[in-house]
């Protein structure tokens, strides 16, 4: 498709006449974007970007989004120059923008598959969004976008995207806001690439499908489901994660929809078996008997997820580093389990002087098999931007540890928000 002209970014964008999103509109949309992050205050996003614009795509994007199943299939074949599988971009979108070039653009012979977190800590997470929801509004079955653990009420009020947008658009900023969490409930939870290749934000989850070792009382006496008995603790099937609830603000932490939380939240372990994320408070860790267990009975030759950034796993001391954007963290007889992270110099707002100079990758699978990853790293675009944070990052922890789970909304869905509703 070739790269994108600039065109004169001073015209407002208006929504298509006929409601098409076509490339030329991409284009506009992304020198837009491009331009008024380098050279407009935040506030005057709106002047080129006007709301009304910006939740048409939200709601049309929305609408695509809702439609797809948990765990989408990418159906791959021969006439494909590749598959671009992307990692956590967290709101850099000037790294995106290279990201988009380097690989290639969206198009017929070539499909993307995002594993989440798109906003949160970096200074542009609104327009990075948007801009993969355009694409994914253009090519909805060439661009895949899955949910992050990012892409949630709780992340976003404490990390910033949620400041963000209220600072962009103002009194407009609430809606907007809320259009944004309706997408985040729509974004399926993992794909499988060519029969042969899993992807999901945080990876494995646990089965539901068990004797539960005790019950406690919830709100009006509602029993839930706790799992607390950690021997009980087994693999999930691809069956239970196509059935698993994802519209749901925050992915819930207790009760009997555990399944999403598992696969935004969990990490691999080089210790065996399945146990609770004690470190996340949410979640698993799984250990490379796990990985090959699920990659054998699945038929699968690699497992493709993300969510550790250098800042996760330099406290991680038995697990490989992120300086150079991936790292193979299991490579058993079936396959192998990658973690794949898409944002260079992370974080971009860093309160030590001493900064982790990390590197970004994405992966491209080729045919005819599509299961061998080529992996493709690349420097931060610089120098970025002078803009400030939308959030307190020298008080707010770095690797999401800690979490506070009673401020999550465990199981509710924006229509609660939209009516005032959280509980």
């Amino acid at each position: 498709m070739g790269e994108p002209s600039v065109p004169c970014p001073h015209i407002a964008l208006s929504w298509p006449p006929d409601g098409s999103v076509t490339l030329e509109w991409i284009r506009r949309l992304t020198a837009i974007l491009d331009w008024s992050s380098r050279n407009l205050p935040p506030s005057d996003l709106p002047t080129l970007l006007p709301s009304p614009v910006l939740l048409r795509i939200l709601l049309a994007a929305s609408d695509v989004l809702h439609k797809e199943p948990n765990c989408v299939r990418v159906q791959a074949d021969d006439d494909l120059s590749g598959v671009v599988v992307v990692g956590d971009v967290h709101g850099q979108l000037h790294d995106v923008l290279f990201l988009l070039e380097d690989a290639g653009f969206p198009g017929e012979d070539r499909l993307f598959v995002f594993n989440g977190d798109y906003v949160d800590r970096g200074a542009w997470g609104l327009e990075t969004f948007v801009l993969l929801l355009a694409w994914k509004v253009f090519l909805p079955h060439r661009v895949f976008l899955l949910r992050g653990n990012h892409e949630s009420k709780y992340c976003t009020s404490v990390y910033g995207f949620e400041n963000e947008v209220m600072v962009k658009y103002g009194d407009q900023g609430k809606q907007v806001y809320r259009k944004c969490l309706r997408c985040f409930e729509g974004l399926p939870l993992a794909s499988i690439i060519a029969d042969c290749i899993y992807t999901a934000h945080g990876g494995l989850f646990r089965s539901m499908n068990i004797t539960p070792s005790k019950r406690s009382k919830g709100k009006k006496g509602q029993k839930i489901v706790t799992n607390s008995n950690t021997s009980s603790l087994k693999l999930g099937s691809l069956e239970e994660l196509s059935k698993a609830r994802r519209t749901v603000l925050d992915p819930p932490w207790e009760g009997s929809n555990l399944i999403p939380g598992d696969v935004l939240w969990s990490d691999p372990s080089l210790g065996l078996g399945l146990s609770p994320n004690e470190e996340r408070g949410i979640g698993l860790l799984w250990g490379p008997d796990c990985t090959e267990e699920f990659l054998k009975k699945n038929q699968f030759k690699l497992i493709i997820r993300s969510h550790e950034g250098p800042d996760a796993r330099v406290k991680r001391h038995n697990l490989t580093g992120m300086d150079s954007g991936y790292t193979i963290d299991h490579d058993v007889e079936s396959g192998k389990l990658i973690t794949l992270f898409s944002a260079p110099d992370y974080p971009q707002f860093q309160a030590s002087k001493e900064r982790y100079n990390n590197r970004g990758a994405y992966i491209v699978l080729r045919p005819p098999d599509f299961s061998t990853p080529f992996f493709h790293t690349f420097e931060a675009i610089k120098p970025r931007p002078q803009v400030s944070a939308y959030y307190d990052y020298e008080e707010v922890i770095d690797s999401d540890e800690e979490l506070d789970l009673k401020s999550m909304n465990n199981g509710s869905s924006t229509e609660g928000v939209a009516s005032g509703q959280t509980d």
